[in-house]
């Protein structure tokens, strides 16, 4: 089946490990010598609304993608994000 890079972007992916819901897909890495996808990129998380910048992206190797549906993408691997809990007063 052929896909274009705009049927990837903005599907969410999702960890069939834990069913932890990684985020939306905002771009994709090609490998230019083999002719091959290498990564799904999720964007990481904006700071404090961008002002700080954002997290690490995640990467997931192409390899890993298990099932590619109309609105998710399923991968394997148990991927987490740092933690983002609040500070109370």
């Amino acid at each position: 089946m052929l896909y274009t890079i705009t049927d990837f972007k903005n599907k969410q992916a999702v960890s069939v490990d834990n069913g932890m819901v990684l985020g939306f897909i905002g771009d994709l890495e090609v490998d230019c010598d083999n002719g091959t996808v290498a990564n799904l990129v999720i964007y990481g998380r904006s700071r404090l609304m961008g002002a700080l910048g954002r997290e690490e992206d995640l990467k997931i190797p192409w390899s890993n993608i298990e099932v590619i549906g109309d609105e998710t993408v399923l991968v394997r691997g148990a991927y987490a994000f740092k933690s983002t809990k609040r500070k109370s007063f």
